[in-house]
């Protein structure tokens, strides 16, 4: 399968992990980028609570928010080159509801 069939709209991911083995790739990006995101989500909440704590100064705000800026703008870049969306990454959990 070529790369553009891999992440043509009718092959897009379906909210679950393809244990197929053509399409581990789809399923490995999938879960890797669904990882990072959950990470990169709670890096920011963590960083909204020490803005919102007064504890840092107005450059530490400053190089928080770029950094964060930075993150999220490199997170829809690899979205992009693996033809996923917030939905994709949004894992069914089954009873306990979705990840994100």
């Amino acid at each position: 399968m070529s790369k553009a069939e891999l992440f043509a709209p009718e092959n897009k991911p379906t909210g679950r992990i393809s244990l197929d083995p053509e399409k581990a790739e789809e399923g490995l990006s999938q879960l890797v980028l669904t990882v990072i995101e959950l990470l990169r989500q709670l890096v920011e909440r963590q960083a909204m609570r020490r803005v919102d704590s007064g504890n840092l100064t107005d450059e530490q705000i400053e190089q928080l928010g770029v950094a964060l800026m930075n993150l999220e703008e490199k997170m829809e870049e690899m979205k992009e080159i693996f033809g996923l969306d917030d939905e994709d990454l949004n894992i069914n959990l089954g009873p306990l509801g979705n990840l994100l």
